[in-house]
C-alpha cells in the first residue's frame, strides 16, 4: 500500500541512543520512508548522551530500553531533569506492556516496538506537534498573564493620575505667575523653572497613562517628552552593568504619531538589547533629524524622500548573524527561550503606522543598531506659550471658582486677581450655593468636576436652577470626561483638561465671556 505524501517539515535533530548501529539504521529506515527530513547523533553511554543534549541540542530523542552500560529509563530520566517537554520515545525489542505503561508514567512520550516500526514516523510526527501546541499554549498563557498585568497597571495609574495632576496644578500657574516678575530676574528664571518642571511632570503622566491604558490615537508627540516618558519607564530594567546615553538633538521637536506605541516600540528593542548583554555593555538611544533621499528606500517601500526623525537605539553586544538577521521579523521567530518572537513584528509594524521605516545593521561580535525614520510633514510648535498673552486680561468680571483642594483652590484664585478678575473661592458645591444666595449670581464659574460630596456637574445642574446662564469653565481629567447628558444645553461651557495651564485658563475665560463659542 503506497503511503500518502506527508506535509512537508523542517529539518529535525535526533538523538539516538543505541548500541546496535544495524537497529539504529532500521530505526531511521521508517523516518526516511516517510519523508521526514532529519539530522542523527548516535550515543550509547552516559558522557557522549549528556554531551549531546547541550550541543547537538535534539528535537527529539530515540533510545533503547537496555543499552550495556546505559539503560534507557535513566537516560529517559536525565532528559526529564533537564526538559520536561522534549520529546523522548522508547524504541525497543524487549518491552512489555507493564514496562510500557511505567515508562510513559515516569515521563516517555511514547514506546515503539522494534519488531513492529510501522508506527514509528506518525508517533515522531505527533510528539513534535504536541511539543509545539504546548509552547503555544503556554505563549498565550504568558501573553494573558501579561495583558493582566497590564490591566492592574492601567487601574494603578488612573488612580495615580488624579493625584498626580492635583499636585502639578500648583506648579503651573505659579510658575506662571512667577514669570510676571520681570522686574526681578531671578523671581522669573523660578517662575521658568517652576513651570518647566510641571510640564514635563505632566507630559509623564500622561504618557504614562496612555501607555499603561493602551491608548491608540494620533496626536502631537513632543520628542522631549516622548523621551523623558521612556527614561522614565526604563528605570528599574537597566541593570548596573549596562551603561545607557540618551542624545536628542531637538527635544521641542514635535510630530505627528501615537505617544503609547513609540513607547511600546523602544521598550521593545532597549530591553531585546540589554538581554543580549548579559554582563552588561553599552546602549545608546539617539533621536535626530536627517533627510532621505528617494533610493534609501526598498523595492517593497513606498519611497517618500524628505525631512525624517531617526531614532536609534544602538547597543555593543554580541550583534547577529545573517541567518537570523533573514528571519528577524518574522512572526513567533525568537533567539530567546521565553520570547514569543513578535517583539521586533510589532516595533515594524508601528513605524509603517506613523508612515515610516525601520532598518537594521549588526554583525556578529559588532554589536546591534536599530534605526526607526519618522516623517516630518510638518513639525508643530508649543501654542501654549506666554508670549501669546495679549487680550486676555479681566475687566473685573466677578468669577466663582468652586474646587476643594485648598492649595489648588488658592492660586487659581491668585492667579485670577492678577488677571484682572474679581476671584472668589468656595471649597465646595454647597458654599458655592450659599456665596450665590447671599452675594448674587457671578459672571462666570469654574468648576472642578472631580470633588467629591458635591460633584461639578452637580454643582452644575444646581446652578442652573437657580437660573444661571453665564459662561462655565468645568475642569476635568483627560482620561475620565464628566458625563453632561442629564445637563441642558449650556451655550458658553468649556470643558478643560487639568491641570490647567494660565494661558488655557485665560483663553476659556475669555471665550466663555464673550458670544458663545461653545466647547461641549
Amino acid at each position: 500500500m503506497s503511503k500518502r505524501a506527508p506535509q512537508a517539515m523542517p529539518t529535525i535533530r535526533v538523538l539516538q541512543v543505541e548500541d546496535s548501529e544495524l537497529d539504529a539504521e532500521l530505526v531511521l529506515a521508517e523516518l526516511e520512508a516517510d519523508g521526514i527530513p532529519h539530522e542523527v547523533r548516535l550515543v550509547d553511554d552516559r558522557e557522549s548522551y549528556l554531551a549531546a543534549l547541550d550541543d547537538f541540542n535534539p528535537h527529539i530523542v530515540l533510545s533503547d530500553l537496555s543499552v550495556p552500560g546505559f539503560s534507557g529509563q535513566h537516560a529517559l530520566d536525565l532528559l526529564r531533569a533537564r526538559d520536561e517537554d522534549l520529546p523522548f520515545i522508547f524504541v525497543s525489542a524487549t518491552l512489555g506492556e507493564e514496562a510500557a505503561i511505567d515508562a510513559l508514567r515516569h515521563g516517555a512520550t511514547d514506546y515503539i516496538l522494534k519488531q513492529n516500526p510501522a508506527r514509528l514516523a506518525s508517533a515522531v510526527r505527533r510528539a513534535l506537534a504536541e511539543v509545539d501546541a504546548r509552547k503555544a499554549s503556554r505563549r498565550a498563557e504568558a501573553e494573558l498573564i501579561r495583558s493582566q498585568r497590564f490591566e492592574s497597571l492601567a487601574m494603578l495609574a488612573g488612580g495615580l493620575s488624579h493625584d498626580l495632576r492635583n499636585l502639578l496644578q500648583p506648579l503651573l500657574l505659579a510658575g506662571d505667575s512667577l514669570q510676571d516678575y520681570q522686574d526681578d530676574p531671578r523671581l522669573a528664571r523660578l517662575g521658568k523653572l517652576v513651570r518647566d518642571c510641571g510640564k514635563r511632570g505632566l507630559d509623564m503622566v500622561h504618557s504614562m497613562l496612555s501607555f499603561a491604558r493602551g491608548a491608540r490615537r494620533a496626536e502631537q508627540v513632543r520628542l522631549g517628552a516622548l523621551i523623558s516618558a521612556f527614561e522614565l519607564l526604563m528605570q528599574g530594567s537597566v541593570p548596573r552593568s549596562v551603561a545607557m546615553e540618551l542624545v536628542v538633538d531637538d527635544p521641542e521637536l514635535s510630530f505627528e504619531g501615537n505617544h503609547t506605541e513609540l513607547q511600546q516600540c523602544l521598550l521593545n528593542l532597549c530591553l531585546n538589547a540589554i538581554q543580549a548583554m548579559p554582563d552588561g555593555g553599552k546602549l545608546r538611544i539617539e533621536a535626530a533629524q536627517t533627510e532621505l533621499a528617494p533610493d534609501f528606500f526598498l523595492d517593497e517601500e513606498q519611497p517618500r524622500a524628505g525631512r525624517y526623525l531617526r531614532i536609534s537605539v544602538v547597543d555593543d553586544g554580541p550583534g547577529m548573524s545573517q541567518s537570523t538577521l533573514e528571519h528577524l521579523f518574522e512572526p513567533f521567530f525568537t533567539t530567546k527561550e521565553a520570547g514569543t518572537g513578535l517583539g521586533l513584528v510589532s516595533c515594524k509594524r508601528i513605524v509603517a503606522s506613523h508612515g515610516g521605516v525601520m532598518r537594521v545593521h549588526s554583525k556578529p561580535a559588532n554589536g546591534t543598531r536599530f534605526d526607526l525614520y519618522i516623517p516630518l510633514d510638518a513639525l508643530a510648535a508649543d501654542a501654549a506659550s506666554l508670549d501669546d498673552m495679549e487680550g486676555l486680561e479681566g475687566c473685573a468680571e466677578r468669577v466663582l471658582v468652586v474646587v476643594e483642594e485648598a492649595g489648588q483652590l488658592s492660586i487659581l484664585v491668585d492667579t485670577l486677581d492678577a488677571w484682572g478678575y474679581q476671584a472668589h473661592a468656595s471649597q465646595s458645591g454647597t458654599a458655592a450655593l450659599q456665596w450665590i444666595e447671599a452675594g448674587g449670581l457671578p459672571d462666570l464659574v469654574v468648576l472642578d468636576a472631580d470633588m467629591n460630596l458635591f460633584t461639578g456637574v452637580r454643582t452644575l445642574a444646581a446652578l442652573v436652577k437657580e437660573d444661571y446662564q453665564g459662561g462655565v469653565i468645568l475642569l476635568a481629567r483627560p482620561d475620565a470626561p464628566p458625563d453632561l447628558h442629564e445637563l441642558p444645553p449650556l451655550e458658553k461651557l468649556h470643558v478643560i483638561d487639568k491641570p490647567v495651564t494660565t494661558h488655557a485658563l485665560l483663553r476659556a475665560l475669555r471665550k466663555s465671556l464673550g458670544e458663545g463659542d461653545a466647547n461641549r
